[in-house]
C-alpha cells in the first residue's frame, strides 16, 4: 500500500534524535528523547500535550534543544539550519498558520522562487504542478474563497512542489470532512517521500510501517503501527474507564 523505505534511500532519510532536552518556561517537553527516524511511512500519535508538535518543531529546525542534538538527513538543525528547507517540509494543522500569498499559483510557486528560481519559470512549473494533480482550475482562485480541506490540500501541493525527502505532517485530518480526508489520504499514497504524520484518526496510520506513541514528551511504545495503534486505544480505553 505504501513504498517501502530500503537500502540507500532508507539512510537518506534517516532522522535521529540524541539525547534531546527541551523546556518552555517552567515546563519539561523532552528530556534525554533518543530516537531515530528513517521508515518511510511513521505514525506519530499521543494524548494533546504529548510532544508531537514540538517534535516536529524540532525537526524543522524551528525550536532547539537545550541539550543533545537533532540530525535530519546528515545535516544539523542548528548548524545547518539554512539547508533543511530543502530536506523537510512542515504542514502546520492550521492552513492559515502557513498560507502566504493570495492564490493558489502564487502560493505555490513561492517554493521554488524561494529557492531562488525566477518568478515566470516558478509560476510556469506551478501550473504544470497543479494541473498534473488535477487542480489546475485551481490556478486562479484565491485562497480566501477556498474550504479548509482545499486549503490543506494547497499547503501540501506547495511542500511537494519542492520536493524536500520528508514531509512532517501535524493533524492534517483534524478539520476535514471524510471526501477531502479521502482525497488528501490519496495524495499522500501517491508520495514517494518519506511521510511522518501525527494524528488523532489512527485509522489513516495504522497500515503505516511504524507508529511512535508519545506519552509526556517520553516515548510510551515504538513499533508496527498496528500494534502500536492499538495498544494506544486500550489505554485509552482504561483510563476512560476509570474516569
Amino acid at each position: 500500500m505504501f513504498p517501502p523505505s530500503a537500502g540507500a534511500a532508507g539512510f537518506r532519510r534517516r532522522i535521529s534524535l540524541t539525547v534531546v532536552s527541551l523546556q518552555r518556561g517552567s515546563r519539561q517537553v523532552f528530556e534525554s528523547l533518543t530516537l531515530e527516524l528513517h521508515e518511510s511511512r511513521i505514525g506519530l500519535i499521543g494524548d494533546n500535550g504529548a510532544g508531537k508538535s514540538s517534535l516536529f518543531r524540532l525537526i524543522a529546525g524551528l525550536d532547539q534543544p537545550q541539550q543533545g542534538s537533532v540530525s535530519v538527513h546528515g545535516l544539523d538543525t542548528r548548524a545547518d539550519r539554512h539547508q533543511l528547507p530543502r530536506h523537510i517540509g512542515l504542514m502546520f494543522q492550521n492552513p492559515e498558520d502557513q498560507i502566504i500569498f493570495p492564490t493558489v499559483a502564487e502560493e505555490v510557486a513561492f517554493s521554488l522562487t524561494a529557492r531562488g528560481m525566477k518568478r515566470p519559470a516558478a509560476r510556469e512549473q506551478a501550473l504544470a504542478f497543479l494541473q498534473a494533480r488535477g487542480l489546475g482550475d485551481w490556478a486562479g482562485r484565491a485562497i480566501s474563497e477556498l474550504s479548509q480541506g482545499q486549503r490543506q490540500q494547497v499547503c501540501l501541493a506547495a511542500l511537494q512542489i519542492g520536493e524536500p525527502s520528508t514531509l512532517l505532517l501535524d493533524e492534517p485530518y483534524a478539520s476535514l470532512d471524510l471526501p477531502s480526508q479521502q482525497k488528501l489520504r490519496a495524495q499522500l499514497q501517491a508520495s514517494d517521500q518519506q511521510i511522518i504524520l501525527s494524528t488523532h484518526v489512527l485509522d489513516h496510520v495504522r497500515d503505516f510501517e511504524r507508529a511512535v506513541w508519545l506519552e509526556q514528551g517520553r516515548v510510551r511504545a515504538d513499533g508496527p503501527a498496528r500494534e502500536v495503534c492499538e495498544a494506544y486505544t486500550q489505554d485509552v480505553r482504561q483510563r476512560a474507564s476509570h474516569a
